[in-house]
C-alpha cells in the first residue's frame, strides 16, 4: 500500500454513552460486537488510527429526533486534544431548520468543522425533504460538503430514505454547487450511487462500513477507471476500525495514482484539508 501513513478516514465517530445505548443498534450488536461502544478512550481511537496508517480522521457528531447523541461541542473537545489528527464534522437538529442553520454556522466558523453530516434513516426523512434545504444553502455558502448515509440500514430503522435514486438525484440537480458525499457505498443500490457520482461533478462515495474485499464489483470497476477521483476511503470507527476496512485492499488492483486518490487525495480535495 503506497499511501500508508497518509490515509484520510472520511467517516469516524467517538461515541458517547447516549449514542451507544440506543435500542436501534441492537441489530448490529448481534454481528458487530464493537458496534458503537462508548467505552473506549480517545487515546484508543488515535491508537487504532496509528495501527491502520490513518493520518487524519473526520470525526462526526450525531443528532436525531432523540436529541444530540454526540453534540458538536463534544466533538470539538476531542479535536482540541488531537488537532493534527482529527477534523470535526457537524450534525444538527433537522426538526428546527433555522436553529440548525445557526448551529451549523457556529460549528464551522467558531469550532472549525469542515462538513455537515445528517443521517436520513435516523430521521426517517429522505434527503430531498424540505427540512434539509436551508442546510444545503448554508453548506454552499460555507463551502463545506454535505455528508449522508446511502444504502440499507443496519440499525432497526427503515432503509427507504437511503435510496440514492430518486432522493440524492433530486438534491444534486437542485444544488449543483453542493458537494455531496454518500457514505456506506449505497448497497444494495451501489450501481445507483455510481451512476450519480458519474453524472454529477460534485457527488462522491465513501466506503465506510465495508471491508475492501467486500466492495461490490461495480464499485471496484469504478475505482479502477473513471471513478478514481470520486471515491473516498472511510471506516465507520469504532464499529468497523480502519485496519479491518483495509483488509483485502491489495485485491482491488489499483494503480499507484488510484491508491493515492482513494486513500487521501480525494478527501483532501473534497473536505479542503491541509496536507500535514
Amino acid at each position: 500500500m503506497t499511501s500508508e501513513g497518509y490515509i484520510v478516514d472520511a467517516w469516524m465517530q467517538h461515541p458517547t454513552e447516549r449514542l451507544s445505548s440506543q435500542a436501534i443498534f441492537e441489530s448490529l450488536r448481534r454481528w458487530v460486537p464493537r458496534t458503537l461502544s462508548g467505552e473506549g478512550t480517545l487515546e484508543e481511537t488515535i491508537g487504532a488510527m496509528d495501527v491502520a496508517g490513518v493520518r487524519v480522521g473526520l470525526l462526526c457528531a450525531w443528532w436525531g429526533p432523540q436529541g444530540a447523541l454526540v453534540d458538536n461541542d463534544e466533538v470539538a473537545s476531542f479535536v482540541r486534544r488531537y488537532p493534527d489528527r482529527l477534523v470535526g464534522v457537524a450534525s444538527v437538529d433537522l426538526a428546527h431548520p433555522m436553529a440548525a442553520v445557526r448551529e451549523l454556522r457556529r460549528a464551522v466558523r467558531q469550532l472549525g468543522f469542515r462538513a455537515l453530516r445528517v443521517l436520513p434513516w435516523l430521521w426517517n426523512l429522505p434527503p430531498d425533504d424540505r427540512r434539509y434545504y436551508p442546510l444545503y444553502t448554508e453548506c454552499v455558502e460555507l463551502d463545506i460538503p454535505f455528508c449522508l448515509q446511502v444504502g440499507h440500514t443496519g440499525p432497526l430503522c427503515p432503509s427507504e430514505p437511503g435510496r440514492p435514486i430518486p432522493y440524492v438525484d433530486h438534491v444534486a440537480l437542485e444544488f449543483p454547487e453542493l458537494r455531496i458525499v454518500g457514505g456506506h457505498i449505497g448497497y444494495p443500490w451501489t450501481a445507483e450511487m455510481v451512476s450519480l457520482a458519474t453524472k454529477y461533478p460534485n457527488v462522491y462515495i465513501d466506503t465506510s462500513a465495508y471491508k475492501a474485499r467486500r466492495y461490490p464489483p461495480e464499485l471496484v470497476a469504478y475505482l479502477r477507471s473513471h471513478g478514481r477521483k470520486k471515491v473516498l476511503f472511510g471506516s465507520n470507527h469504532p464499529a468497523w476500525p480502519a485496519k479491518d476496512c483495509l483488509d483485502g485492499f491489495e485485491t482491488l488492483g489499483l494503480d499507484e495514482e488510484a491508491q493515492a486518490l482513494f486513500l487521501h487525495e480525494n478527501a483532501e480535495r473534497v473536505f479542503k484539508l491541509d496536507r500535514r
